[in-house]
């Protein structure tokens, strides 16, 4: 198969609420060599979920894989290859949490979202068939991270605090060391600037 460009912010397809996949188009050679072009972009590009508006693609259709291990995130639990077409979120619990997330159509930056931490995620398999999952804390995150791709949604619309906005190289230097002391970073500043 093969990589594909990600396109990133600023690029009108991200901003676009991508239209459903329609059953017969399930098993169509198309759209399992968009899946195959997804499957080798996300592994090409180090990321653990993709949307494919960011491959430029706007249909309903998000893919997760998580390797397991030390990953950009942190260490995380292994989760297999996911492929959701037309996929919804119900909220399970609202009780929210906060990541600092990152997105391949972004690059080099991270950011702190809050989002619930218990969803159930509704999706057609590639057969058509209903599917159901329950995701909780960092999962549920990702799932709802890529989802939002489908609504022309990127994470940096849902930061609340806008001096919890990082590029990579200055979130390893300055932020991480904070939080990993537990202090929230943005609150104790170094003035000199």
């Amino acid at each position: 198969m093969a990589v594909r460009k990600i396109i990133r912010m600023g690029h009108p397809v991200l901003r676009r609420r991508a239209r459903p996949l329609r059953r017969e188009e399930l098993d169509s050679v198309v759209l399992h060599r968009l899946i195959a072009d997804m499957v080798d972009t996300l592994h090409d590009y180090g990321g653990i979920g993709l949307a494919a508006p960011q491959v430029n693609e706007s249909v309903r259709l998000a893919l997760i894989e998580i390797p397991g291990g030390p990953t950009r995130y942190g260490e995380l639990d292994h989760v297999p290859l996911t492929v959701c077409v037309n996929p919804e979120i119900e909220i399970v619990d609202e009780t929210a949490a906060g990541y600092w997330e990152g997105c391949l159509s972004i690059p080099g930056l991270r950011g702190f979202v809050e989002r619930p931490q218990h969803i159930r995620v509704h999706f057609l398999d590639l057969g058509g068939e209903r599917r159901e999952l329950e995701a909780t804390g960092f999962l549920a995150t990702v799932f709802q991270h890529e989802f939002d791709h489908l609504d022309g949604r990127l994470f940096v619309d849902r930061i609340k605090d806008p001096t919890r906005l990082a590029f990579e190289e200055e979130f390893a230097r300055y932020v991480l060391p904070l939080e990993r002391e537990g202090e929230p970073a943005g609150e104790s500043a170094d003035a000199s600037a």
